[in-house]
């Protein structure tokens, strides 16, 4: 039976929110796999591997006193584990442009139809309510290479979207 569940929870950021889910999850016998934590506007939110022998079901019960408290969403689903099998990535691309509709759905199909496997995506609205800039940093796994990368991001800087794709050299061991 796999008895790992992807735990996601949301809320307005405020000191407490990890601490408390942790110590929770602590106390209901629950062990902690991988998470990504991180404040994104003004909310925080977590996604967090949980391995615990009770069902999802009763995991979210056991944490719904604390979201009721805290103001948070909680949401549980079962997931494969997965654990140990981390990826490294070979590229970073770093896009910066004018904050536009579809500018995340067209660089990433643009890179994606090249072979790139995203590990990873962070983003952030810069420069003037006026005049924004939408910014992108990209981690992954150029399958085809960096090269078809490259070839496949000229359309993109004709359209006045700077890309700009850099070899991530990792050491292993």
């Amino acid at each position: 039976m796999n008895d790992w569940i992807m735990l996601t929870v949301v809320g307005a950021d405020r000191p407490g929110i990890v601490a408390a889910l942790t110590e929770r999850l602590f106390e209901a016998g629950a062990h902690l796999g991988e998470a990504s934590m991180m404040r994104l506007g003004s909310s925080f939110t977590i996604m967090l591997m949980v391995k615990s022998e009770a069902p999802p079901g009763t995991l979210a019960g056991l944490l719904e006193p604390l979201a009721r408290d805290m103001n948070l969403r909680i949401h549980v689903d079962p997931v494969e584990g997965g654990l140990h099998r981390h990826l490294e990535p070979d590229v970073r691309i770093t896009v910066h442009g004018a904050d536009r509709v579809g500018i995340v759905a067209r660089v990433t199909g643009t890179l994606a139809e090249a072979g790139l496997n995203i590990l990873d995506l962070e983003s952030d609205v810069g420069g003037s309510v006026a005049h924004p800039i939408y910014i992108m940093v990209i981690e992954g796994q150029a399958r085809h290479g960096i090269r078809a990368l490259e070839q496949v991001v000229e359309p993109l800087r004709r359209e006045g979207i700077e890309v700009v794709v850099h070899a991530v050299d990792t050491l292993i061991g």
